[in-house]
């Protein structure tokens, strides 16, 4: 039995599913599935909500790219944005970074979806640091509902921690259970040791 919610809890809800969608954004077709309304009725809300967002100033918008709708920032805003990702101290990656590259290395290409079920957590914010520091990148879509977006490391990967390519990747034990795990780990434990900061490796280049 569907559950009648007014118009704009509808929003709120809303605004809350395409935070969890993240970079992959959401159809208006899924949104009705998932709200339990018309597709028409959950784009209504979407377009208003995406209006409410450029009436208030909010420094999110809504945006429609490829049929989804998904949240992103004021254009804008990019200088503000771009002073926080080079901010001493901002520059070098942090462990929920590291653990998400070292499984996008060994399992790509891989789904952000994938990656929090062997993280056991949320990975947003470590996918976009690395997007942003250009050391993973969109590679194609997935062969599933909604189309979600596939994950592989770049060119700039292997030069930021000096591989010559991805067969210099430390080997795991085959005799491991948690193959993964062991994976996951190895690269870890590399990645850590070798970090430098962006300015080092500019300096470098």
């Amino acid at each position: 039995m569907r559950r009648r919610v007014d118009y704009k809890t509808l929003k709120s809800i809303i605004e809350g599913l395409l935070f969890m969608a993240g970079d992959e954004g959401i159809s208006a077709k899924q949104l009705g599935e998932i709200l339990g309304c018309d597709p028409a009725l959950a784009r209504d809300a979407a377009e208003e909500l995406k209006a409410d967002m450029v009436r208030e100033g909010r420094g999110l918008r809504v945006a429609e790219v490829a049929g989804g709708y998904r949240l992103t920032t004021v254009p804008e805003h990019a200088p503000y944005f771009e002073k926080l990702a080079y901010t001493p101290g901002r520059q070098s990656l942090s462990q929920a970074a590291l653990e998400t590259l070292a499984i996008i290395a060994y399992r790509q290409p891989i789904t952000r979806v994938e990656i929090e079920e062997i993280r056991g957590v949320k990975s947003d914010r470590a996918l976009q640091s690395l997007v942003n520091k250009e050391l993973i990148q969109e590679v194609g879509r997935a062969d599933a509902i909604g189309r979600p977006i596939l994950y592989g490391t770049t060119k700039a990967f292997l030069d930021y921690f000096g591989l010559p390519d991805l067969s210099a990747l430390p080997e795991p034990e085959e005799a491991e259970q948690d193959l993964l795990a062991e994976q996951t780990q190895m690269l870890f434990e590399k990645l850590d040791s070798m970090q430098m900061t962006l300015d080092e490796f500019r300096d470098e280049n």
